[in-house]
């Protein structure tokens, strides 16, 4: 790196899903670009750990207990975070992607398609774009 170059700051990203091995492959998928700061289970553990954690980004599962993605990610808009929110789930029809992109979500991925389209998910949401899987049900209205 010359002097001329700037340092590239690693966006800093949480996770919840309820899949503890889907949450370590997402790690590991995120580790080599990404700070992962956080790792929960359910929505409202992240919910309570966004303000902590400062988080650029989350990537959320849709199916949680106790509180699941959609409802945590409209809180976490109520609370003014500025956290872009990808939703990586196995729910493909359109009531769910409209309920995600309604909840505040930048992008939205299936898990069948992570490897490929998380990366490309990951770089709209921090270019301010929006990310559907293809296959996806999208609303006309988006």
């Amino acid at each position: 790196m010359t002097v001329d170059q700037p340092i590239r700051k690693r966006s800093r990203v949480v996770i919840a899903d309820d899949n503890k091995e889907m949450r370590d492959t997402v790690i590991r998928l995120l580790a080599p670009e990404f700070e992962v700061v956080g790792a929960f289970s359910d929505g409202r553990a992240l919910v309570d750990a966004v303000d902590q954690y400062e988080p650029d980004i989350g990537i959320i599962d849709i199916s949680m207990p106790i509180m699941n993605g959609i409802q945590a990610a409209t809180e976490i808009r109520r609370h003014g975070s500025p956290m872009k929110v990808i939703f990586l789930t196995v729910n493909e029809d359109r009531d769910f992607v409209r309920a995600a992109f309604e909840s505040g979500a930048s992008c939205y991925v299936v898990k069948r398609q992570m490897a490929s389209d998380l990366p490309t998910a990951l770089d709209e949401a921090l270019a301010n774009r929006r990310f559907v899987s293809a296959g996806c049900e999208v609303p006309v209205e988006f």
